[in-house]
Order: structure tokens, then sequence, then C-alpha cells
């Protein structure tokens, strides 16, 4: 299925079923987050990644608008609904401030694998072990997903994306599986891990992606 969506493009990777919230401050975003929460319409986060736009992004509903400021700011939690494909990004939306774009819902699969979850989880404790770091994903254990541990498991912007583009289960945990072999006999950058993966939860202010520079 294609549509037309608004895109608030930044420089992170979101996941569907992931909880986020943000902190909007752009004129252009304020509104976007306005006219979709009013008309109870999604919108999609692709990827800044080195200057650029990504392809794949995550659309995502509004959940709450926790807080609205004096001046138009706003505190917002969303949560990751699906993966979908740019086919073509329409700059200039009419009588709006905001980007959007034509994309293509993907198909996702997204069944659980608990045995092989319960394998990566021992390897992503023994990293978060030598990273002095305790992290409750609050589910039990053989129900959670690549995408409640990939924020979790020291990977780059580029890494998260990569592993959005993959869109079976089985490809997701193996590629994290890979990282993480391949992370524990170096732990190099440790102070730069340790800040990646305990950073959730609060309201993050991050500038939105200006296509006309």
């Amino acid at each position: 299925m294609t549509n037309f969506i608004p895109i608030f493009p930044l420089a992170i990777v979101v996941y569907p079923g992931e909880i986020l919230n943000l902190h909007i401050f752009e004129e252009r975003y304020k509104q976007l987050i306005t006219d979709c929460y009013a008309e109870k319409k999604p919108f999609g986060i692709p990827s800044v990644i080195k200057s650029n736009v990504s392809d794949i992004g995550c659309l995502l509903e509004i959940s709450e608008i926790v807080e609205v400021y004096p001046d138009g700011k706003m505190d917002i939690r969303v949560q990751g609904l699906g993966l979908f494909r740019i086919l073509e990004i329409v700059k200039q939306v009419p009588d709006k401030l905001f980007s959007g774009a034509i994309v293509k819902h993907l198909q996702n699969q997204t069944t659980r694998r608990p045995v092989t979850m319960l394998q990566l989880l021992l390897s992503i404790r023994e990293l978060h072990k030598l990273l002095h770091i305790t992290k409750d994903f609050k589910q039990p254990d053989e129900s959670l997903s690549s995408y409640d541990v990939a924020h979790h498991a020291g990977l780059s912007l580029e890494q998260e994306y990569e592993l959005q583009c993959l869109l079976r289960e089985d490809q997701r945990l193996e590629y994290l599986k890979r990282h993480i072999q391949n992370l524990l006999p170096m732990l190099l950058g440790v102070e730069h891990l340790k800040d990646k993966i305990k950073l959730n939860g609060h309201f993050r202010e991050l500038e939105g992606f200006n296509f006309d520079t």
C-alpha cells in the first residue's frame, strides 16, 4: 500500500513498537504534531544519516501530548507502528510548513524467536556487565524482540538503520548476535557505549532536517 504521510526526519532510528519521548520546538513540527494529533493521523520519522534522509523510516502515532508550553513548544509521547520506504519526498506541502512523502508500507516479519533471543540476551547482559550497566527490559525475556533490545546493544546510528532495513526477525537477531560477538573482545570506546546504552526515557530535543541546505 502507498500513501502520503507527513515526515519528521531526525538523526535517530525508531523501531516498530518503540515508545519515544520528544520535545517539539520548531514551528514546522509544532504544526505537524498539532495537525496529526487533531486528525488522529500518523506521521513518519525517516533517519537522517550523514546529512541524508534515508529511504526507510518508521510510522508513528501520537500517544499523548504530555505538555504544551506558553511559547507553543511541547513534549509528546509517540509509538512506532510499522516501517515504510520513501518513494518520493514532497518538500513543500501546500499550506503547510512541514514536508511529506509518498511512501510504500513494508511487510515486516515479527514472529518472536524465544530460544535465539535468550541466547542473545546472555551476550547483551555480558556486555552490560563489562560496562557496569544494569538494564531492566520490563518484559519477560521470552517475550522480547530484536526491536526491544536493539538500542541497548551499542549499535552506531548506521548500524541501527541497517537493522531497521532487515524485514525478518531471524535476520535481525542474527545481525545483533554477530555485532555483540565482534564487540565483546574489543570493548573500545567504553564510555561512549555506556552513554548510548543508558540513553532512554527522557524528552529529546532534536533539530529537524532542512531540505533547503
